[in-house]
């Protein structure tokens, strides 16, 4: 489920910055949850990629939320990352979304923080298996350490409901005002897809706590975490536009809760900016 702290102030926040008229009103509810009564959701059809627009909400180059400084694509095309889904329900059911756009929780959306709206991704569940395509017609999720927030319906549809997140991987299906720019979406043979669902259940999660164009550094930080932290601890090196770099990483973690209070933890340790990876 999303981190739902100060989203009304958020919203008013990027409307004001996109010249949003409409103002959104005060949340009453404390928590984010599922629909008292849950509807069968089994028939609700993907959202049908289109060329469209861009919104003219909801599109500021870069806007601000939390302290921490946030800069919108230009274009979505080839976007293609791996990350934590979470969801929203109940609470914004019925508001207005960044885009201007009435929230929905039983129509397949989702936010995101960065992405052009509206952009339309198809989000693979890496534990299942489960595809779903989206409509990106919101800003969030605000929590550290998410990639994308989907509405209730879509996270029903690829089984992330009861645990509140899931490891996804997205990939933009068009690119927002221009034309003729729809990925078709091939259906894959069964054989493979099976195959494929074999292969993505063994997902791995890590805390990447930086990455580091010096050996040496990059063993410094691995001692200072090793005094800290229990865990296994690696440093691998990629090449990089930048030569060679060196990621120094915690895992594999068992569960995004546990990442979650890693980073919380490395933070302190003087590593604000370390992030979740998915392998």
């Amino acid at each position: 489920m999303r981190l739902v702290v100060h989203r009304s102030a958020i919203l008013l926040l990027i409307g004001f910055l996109t010249s949003c008229g409409g103002g959104v009103g005060v949340v009453k509810q404390d928590q984010d949850s599922a629909p008292t009564r849950v509807p069968d959701l089994s028939n609700v059809p993907d959202a049908v990629p289109k060329n469209e627009p861009l919104s003219k909400y909801g599109n500021p180059r870069q806007y601000k939320v939390l302290g921490k400084n946030y800069y919108t694509l230009s274009s979505a095309e080839g976007y293609h990352e791996k990350g934590i889904a979470s969801w929203y329900g109940t609470k914004f059911h019925g508001r207005r979304t960044s885009s201007g756009e009435i929230y929905d929780m039983y129509k397949m959306t989702a936010a995101h923080k960065t992405l052009p709206l509206p952009t339309y991704v198809e989000v693979t569940n890496l534990e299942n298996g489960k595809k779903a395509i989206v409509k990106v017609n919101d800003r969030g999720p605000f929590h550290e350490n998410r990639l994308i927030d989907l509405s209730y319906s879509a996270a029903t549809k690829l089984g992330i409901i009861a645990k509140g997140t899931g490891l996804v991987e997205i990939r933009a299906l068009t690119t927002p005002g221009k034309a003729n720019t729809v990925t078709p979406v091939v259906k894959e043979p069964a054989s493979e897809v099976t195959a494929s669902v074999k292969s993505i259940s063994s997902a791995e999660m890590f805390l990447q706590v930086g990455a580091f164009s010096s050996l040496s550094r990059a063993e410094q930080v691995k001692r200072k975490l090793q005094h800290e932290i229990t865990g296994v601890i690696t440093i691998t090196p990629f090449k990089s536009s930048q030569g060679t770099l060196y990621r120094v990483r915690i895992g594999p973690l068992s569960s995004v809760e546990q990442g979650d209070s890693l980073a919380t933890k490395v933070a302190g340790l003087g590593f604000p900016n370390s992030h979740i990876v998915i392998d």
